[in-house]
């Protein structure tokens, strides 16, 4: 394992229907969004995971915690954190989880100031989100709070 600061990073904003992926150098601290996948009631296509996985080669996997406001765990969080269980379970890797508060609500104005529709699904919303978390994570980790 590369030491903190070195690490290539992926995150997920995990949803029933879409799931973002971003990928990121820990160093940069900055992410590039990499793919929308579809999910079937929150399951992904495993098999494209593990390509991903493979091509990319991260040493960390972070994945959106989608808390409420107030920040108390929604109905989702406990799906999220499934969904975290079984990627660390089938590929063997670190995960952590980040608070994703508001990270949709914002790439979904990033899309809008780009002059791009409300149709989101076809705009990136779900990569540009998990962006937005794994950008967080960054900044959270140089601040020394991981």
């Amino acid at each position: 394992m590369l030491e903190s600061g070195q690490r290539r990073v992926m995150a997920f904003d995990y949803g029933l229907r879409r799931i973002g992926v971003a990928v990121g150098q820990e160093l940069l601290g900055t992410a590039q969004p990499l793919q929308m996948l579809t999910a079937r009631d929150g399951i992904p296509d495993w098999a494209l995971i593990g390509r991903l996985l493979a091509e990319w080669q991260p040493d960390l996997l972070v994945v959106g915690l989608p808390l409420n406001m107030d920040g108390s765990e929604s109905d989702m969080c406990a799906r999220a954190r499934k969904f975290a269980n079984r990627l660390n379970g089938r590929f063997n890797l670190p995960i952590a989880l980040m608070d994703e508060r508001l990270t949709s609500y914002e790439a979904k104005g990033e899309v809008l100031a780009q002059g791009g529709s409300r149709d989101f699904a076809r705009h990136g919303v779900d990569d540009r989100a998990a962006v937005l978390i794994l950008e967080s994570w960054f900044a959270e980790a140089a601040a020394g709070r991981h």
